[in-house]
């Protein structure tokens, strides 16, 4: 698919990018189609309104576009007037040679997914009445047309297009309490799982999540000992430990109150349609685990919430993930967010595939994830690296407590430590753009090479490499052209005195740019 195959590039406040966004824009067909861009400019012209229109928005810049290692074509963002949501006007301008290929609607959704990431709500267009090619694939893309202008100062048509999107937020981090607020008697019970609240919200946790089961709709009564939780100490038929560990219904609405009154969001895995009766009230978007991934009635139910569903892949092949996802999807379900997870507690390294995550993403063009079973934090932060947007990871008061689950959770420091890490390692990802960051300018002006003056240059001189010019580090001195240009510059004459050190420029030479 071309969608995979587009990066983007920032462009430069130098004069290099500017000439190959001037040579594109000064093409016949894109000086026609523009309302604003209708004579073909000079450098001298284009370059101070290429410095003051195209870097406009910081947090959203101008970017080439770049297909089979070539740039394709240009998209500018300039500011709106809109002030009640975070928005940006597009314009695209596809390269003379790269136009009628098909590029056009991949391109615009590729910009929608980088201003999504960029935090913008939505995108805004205009385009003339006659440019037929523009006016399609902003339709194919999902813009809609809003209204129309007409300039009074002379008859033209711009029509102008929207496109609302959803800003992929930051990571979701799931604190799973699960069954560890089990105490012994209701009212123990309760101030256990409040406090459990309290610490996801003290360790900054977006979600506390609990589990909400039947035993007599989970596993048969017959189904013994599972060799997992002998390992740890408890010798009783799984049945009956569930039985034990079942939410009274009264429950649910207590901790959804709680986590209300303190500002975190309560969420609880479901195992039964009954279930998701009970918690839908309650939630913002549900849960199913991994060995849940078959139960084709607790996927209608949930699908028929309209919520989204966040669903563990453990224990999984991908023909188990493809039919619950189509399942979903036909039953109605609109949001999907799949996560990797190896379905053993604890889950040792070696079982963890982590690179499943991103293939994940790729198969079913979803949101993914990690429901984490590991000792420790590593996993977690490994994941978002790799692109997880949702992790899940089980926490207790104390690892000493009896139930199932402790001995593998993290405590409440712990938590805190994993959260703050995962915020720190968000913000080290960046956009994926690369480009020149603010960390960089200072190095890149100083030692970013270009085509300097070697000693001072006269007018009417020419410039030969080793002799008056040479490709240097310039410094605090202004940088030249790009080296690229050398066998361009060679041999011109300079019109203008060069001071030794100075960085040559198009401006300085007889003939100029003439590429």
């Amino acid at each position: 698919m071309i969608d995979n195959d587009l990066h983007l590039e920032c462009l430069m406040k130098d004069i290099n990018d500017a000439l190959e966004v001037m040579e594109s824009r000064n093409d016949p067909l894109s000086l026609e189609m523009s309302f604003t861009y209708t004579k073909k400019k000079t450098i001298e012209e284009f370059f101070p309104q290429y410095l003051k229109s195209y870097f406009s928005l910081a947090d959203l810049p101008s970017v080439f576009v770049c297909y089979q290692n070539q740039r394709v074509a240009v998209l500018r963002f300039d500011p709106t007037e809109e002030t009640n949501q975070k928005s940006a006007e597009i314009s695209i301008n596809i390269v003379p040679q790269w136009r009628y290929q098909g590029l056009g609607v991949p391109i615009l959704k590729k910009a929608l997914k980088f201003a999504a990431q960029q935090g913008y709500e939505a995108l805004y267009a205009r385009v003339k009445e006659g440019n037929s090619a523009s006016l399609k694939i902003f339709d194919r893309a999902g813009f809609k047309k809003v209204d129309h202008i007409v300039k009074h100062d002379e008859p033209i048509v711009v029509y102008r297009y929207d496109v609302r999107i959803q800003p992929l937020k930051r990571v979701l981090v799931i604190a799973e309490a699960g069954s560890n607020w089990k105490a012994g008697s209701f009212e123990a019970d309760l101030e256990r799982a409040y406090a459990l609240i309290e610490a996801a919200k003290d360790a900054g946790a977006d979600v506390v999540k609990f589990q909400v089961f039947n035993a007599e709709t989970t596993y048969v009564s017959q189904a013994g000992v599972s060799d997992y939780l002998a390992f740890s100490g408890i010798n009783e038929n799984i049945f009956d430990v569930l039985k034990y560990l079942e939410m009274p219904q009264e429950m649910v609405s207590l901790l959804a109150s709680k986590c209300a009154e303190r500002g975190i969001q309560f969420m609880a895995s479901t195992f039964s349609p009954a279930a998701v009766a009970w918690v839908d009230p309650f939630v913002k978007m549900h849960k199913m685990g991994s060995y849940e991934i078959s139960h084709i009635r607790l996927l209608e139910a949930i699908a028929k919430t309209n919520k989204p569903l966040i669903l563990s892949t453990g224990a999984s092949n991908p023909d188990d993930i493809d039919w619950a996802v189509d399942a979903f999807y036909r039953y109605g379900g609109q949001e999907l967010i799949l996560m990797q997870c190896t379905a053993k507690y604890p889950a040792t390294p070696a079982g963890m595939n982590l690179n499943v995550i991103p293939w994940l993403k790729k198969r079913y063009q979803v949101n993914v994830g990690l429901s984490d079973h590991s000792l420790g934090i590593e996993a977690p932060l490994a994941a978002v690296a790799l692109g997880a947007k949702v992790i899940e990871k089980h926490f207790t008061l104390d690892k000493s407590f009896k139930g199932p689950d402790h001995a593998f959770a993290l405590d409440p420091e712990e938590l805190k430590r994993m959260i703050a890490s995962i915020r720190e390692i968000e913000e080290m990802l960046g956009s994926g753009l690369k480009k020149v960051y603010k960390e960089e300018e200072e190095l890149y002006l100083f030692a970013r090479r270009g085509i300097q003056a070697l000693r001072d240059i006269h007018p009417g001189e020419r410039l030969q490499e080793g002799v008056n010019i040479a490709i240097l580090r310039p410094g605090k001195q202004l940088k030249g052209l790009h080296p690229r240009y050398l066998v361009e510059v060679e041999g011109q004459s300079a019109i203008r005195s060069i001071a030794a050190g100075s960085g040559i420029q198009w401006t300085d030479l007889k003939e100029g740019y003439h590429g």
